[in-house]
């Protein structure tokens, strides 16, 4: 019996495991071998030019995630998709080399667009967790809405606060700052346009301020090194986009048996997991900046490969009580009359 998963970590809110630089990669790939297909969202395996996705993984963008999870849509496998790349004027090396180098060596259909008006994305806080502004959003669907093209890749630069951003690649610590901000602006160009989308930065930084500009010549805390040895942010949307799944008939909600979520946190894709029965397992070890009360119905497990041998319990139709120890007595229901 085929089964299918889902596996998310919500973006801006500082997740211990994936709250990075693509660092779910491995505990993503664990919970893939241990199911058929399983889905996930850009956040997830994007470590700047690291992607380390698996043949069986899903890419789906968070807001088609949730209409997906919420049954008014359905995801199309494809074996691959025209990508189109959009940036700021002037399209720069920094966009065309890594677009060359995918279609170089992944073999991708790709072409680079440059927008009339700009995207300007600004990162913000609010309460703690990473969100932003974004301008522009509309133009660029209207722009776009003119070519022929399966998946949107948009590669721009965030405006981040010097201090904010310094603070973080410094000390490898704290809230990513473009997360929140580069979900935000996918889920409003995804909805519009109702196609994959995922968004890369671009490196802004020059020599006039040597701090910024040399930022990345430092030995890097573990999690955010995949962001140290990239030059351009960019391939691994470009992967990711490569085939991810459109939306059309294809695979519904109905066919999902299981989503692997952090502790702690509580949106739209739980909340339709647990609206059509599917069982939530929520991570303890993966904290975030969040202190939400989980639903009674959470499963909860220490760690990844604990997640990981309770979907294969699930997937070998074995119950998890079986493998425990003390074994519980088997529950006996008696009648009104006492009887058996």
């Amino acid at each position: 019996m085929k089964m299918l998963g889902i596996f998310i970590v919500p973006t801006g809110i500082g997740a211990e495991i994936g709250g990075h630089a693509g660092d779910a990669n491995p505990a993503a790939k664990l919970i893939a071998s241990c199911c058929d297909k399983l889905i996930v969202h850009p956040n997830v395996v994007n470590g700047s030019d690291i992607n380390e996705m698996t043949d069986n993984m899903f890419y789906v963008e968070g807001s088609i995630l949730d209409r997906f999870l919420e049954g008014k849509i359905q995801l199309k496998p494809v074996k691959s998709n025209k990508v189109l790349v959009v940036t700021n004027a002037p399209v720069s090396y920094a966009t065309i080399n890594p677009v060359s180098a995918a279609r170089a060596t992944i073999g991708l259909n790709a072409e680079v667009l440059e927008l009339e008006e700009d995207l300007v994305m600004e990162a913000t806080f609010d309460k703690g967790c990473a969100t932003g502004n974004v301008e522009g959003w509309e133009d660029l669907v209207a722009q776009v809405s003119e070519y022929d093209f399966d998946a949107l890749a948009i590669h721009s630069p965030i405006d981040i606060p010097r201090e904010v951003e310094l603070g973080y690649f410094n000390s490898g610590k704290g809230v990513n700052p473009m997360g929140g901000v580069e979900a935000r602006a996918s889920r409003l160009i995804a909805d519009a346009l109702n196609k994959p989308v995922a968004h890369a930065p671009i490196d802004d930084s020059t020599p006039d301020d040597p701090d910024m500009y040399h930022a990345f010549e430092q030995i890097a805390e573990p999690r955010l090194a995949p962001e140290f040895l990239s030059n351009y942010f960019l391939q691994c949307v470009l992967k990711g986009l490569w085939r991810a799944p459109r939306i059309g008939t294809g695979i519904s909600v109905d066919e999902v048996d299981f989503m692997v979520t952090p502790v702690g946190c509580v949106g739209r894709p739980h909340l339709a997991c647990l609206d059509k029965g599917i069982s939530v397992i929520a991570v303890k070890e993966n904290k975030t900046c969040l202190n939400d009360v989980m639903p009674e119905e959470f499963i909860l497990v220490e760690n990844y490969l604990e997640a990981a041998g309770l979907v294969q319990a699930m997937k070998s139709g074995i119950s998890p009580e079986s493998v425990r120890r003390p074994l519980k007595y088997t529950t006996v229901y008696k009648n009104e009359e006492g009887g058996e």
